[in-house]
């Protein structure tokens, strides 16, 4: 026993750190939109780009990025994804021209897509029984921990130095887990697959990254929808046929993950559509420089640290489904708390007091989110499991937010806009809570199964 907690003191750090730096990288971007289009000479639509383009790769390389690791093991596939966006990283900072910059961040998106799902399914094969559920906790409240708190130091760091500085932290953080990977994580041989399914791993990328584009996309987005759809269409019956699939149907088989997925789905549409909607808000609205708009953050940023840090004893008590529940209800609150008070009672009223509320909802969901993601699933297909998760993850973020522009964008008085905005966020975090309540029924009705059983 004593072995196993020093493995979790030096493997779990090595995980957290890796995924809060795409984590971070990927909020980051949104307080340093502005600067960027103005070093670059960018126009609105290629600006656009800087952010679709890692999305699309992103999005559209998870299931690879999860299945590979199952097949040529985890360790080295993490290695090759920490290297992959630390250079994307690199050549980002150092970028002169809007060509340079959006072919790096898809680099970058492609990095993130193997790291991302790597990271859990190591986690997944380090740790057991308590220490499992201990470390999913920890996970979780760094997804969202890492996701604020990108919004404070994007601020910090365009406003302080310069946009560059912040893709340029990425380059010794991740050579430092890349050697610290090699020398302390430990790869289980037996769990690997035999080969990987090639026709299912180009058809999800084509069909991920069409679905994608036709969210984020600027043209042609019909033509996308379209392709995406057959694509994902053959995929599925590909998935059905072939002996070692990349992501095995039996992952959606089990209720219990299912509702997990929808709600993490709906949740994630949320939280980003409100970071994204907000950022802007705060200096539309109220002036605010990117310095103070990061700072802004705080009051979702620290409420969430503390709330997670309450994960593990409070799943404990009343378990995770109940406690999905109430963060959903609390999420929510937060939101629509704002659109009752209205922004004409200034930030600390208005914006700062409901933060409180959003922040510790967010900072009690993502735990129990992910346990539930990866419940009852076998090592075999723990990396597909995380690339679900994963996946889930990243298309929530870019429909929550395309969604909420989409209805909003007839509207130009900046307050009309974001009380609209806020509304429909509500909505989308409102399908996060049904999806909660019918994960809480499963979790009940297997308790009486259970109860009867014995």
């Amino acid at each position: 026993m004593k072995q196993r907690n020093e493995k979790f003191g030096i493997v779990l750090p090595i995980i957290l750190l890796s995924y809060v730096m795409i984590l971070l990288d990927n909020s980051i971007i949104f307080t340093s939109t502005v600067k960027i289009a103005t070093d670059l000479h960018l126009n609105a639509q290629t600006l656009a780009w800087v952010s679709s383009a890692y999305t699309l790769t992103f999005g559209g390389f998870q299931l690879f990025g999860g299945r590979i690791g199952d097949v040529y093991g985890r360790k080295r596939v993490f290695l090759i994804g920490l290297l992959v966006f630390s250079f994307g990283s690199l050549m980002v900072g150092v970028s002169t021209n809007a060509a340079m910059i959006i072919s790096m961040r898809a680099l970058q998106g492609i990095g993130s897509a193997i790291v991302a799902p790597t990271t859990l399914a190591l986690l997944l094969d380090n740790y057991h029984g308590t220490m499992r559920s201990r470390a999913i906790a920890a996970y979780g409240a760094t997804a969202g921990v890492g996701a604020s708190l990108g919004m404070v130091l994007g601020g910090v760091i365009t406003s302080a130095f310069s946009w560059r500085y912040g893709f340029f932290l990425n380059v010794p953080i991740g050579l430092l887990m890349f050697v610290m990977t090699i020398y302390f994580v430990h790869d289980r041989e037996s769990q690997k697959a035999t080969r990987l399914d090639s026709v299912g791993t180009l058809l999800s990328v084509l069909g991920l990254s069409a679905l994608v584009y036709s969210i984020d996309g600027t043209t042609h987005q019909l033509l996308a929808f379209v392709v995406a759809v057959i694509a994902l269409g053959i995929f599925v019956y590909v998935e059905r046929v072939v002996t070692s699939p990349i992501m095995p149907l039996r992952l959606f088989a089990d209720r219990q993950r299912n509702s997990a997925y929808i709600a993490r789905f709906f949740f994630i549409g949320a939280a980003f559509a409100y970071f994204f909607v907000t950022t802007q808000a705060l200096q539309r609205i109220y002036g605010f420089t990117p310095f103070l708009t990061g700072l802004a953050f705080l009051p979702v940023t620290i409420p969430q640290f503390i709330a997670a840090l309450q994960v593990s004893k409070l799943a404990s008590k009343i378990g995770n489904a109940r406690l999905i529940v109430i963060a959903d209800i609390l999420v929510a609150i937060g939101i629509l708390l704002t659109v009752v008070l209205g922004m004409d009672r200034g930030y600390w009223v208005a914006v700062a007091v409901p933060m409180v509320i959003f922040g510790v909802g967010q900072g009690l969901i993502l735990s129990p989110l992910t346990v539930e993601g990866v419940a009852n699933t076998d090592p075999e297909i723990a990396g597909a499991a995380s690339g679900v998760v994963n996946t889930v993850h990243q298309f929530g973020q870019s429909v929550g937010i395309s969604i909420v522009v989409a209805l909003t964008s007839g509207v130009h008085n900046f307050s009309t806009s974001y009380h609209d905005q806020l509304l429909i966020i509500t909505l989308i975090a409102g399908l996060s809570l049904l999806a909660a309540l019918v994960l809480q029924g499963s979790h009940n009705r297997q308790l009486v199964h259970d109860l009867t059983a014995k």
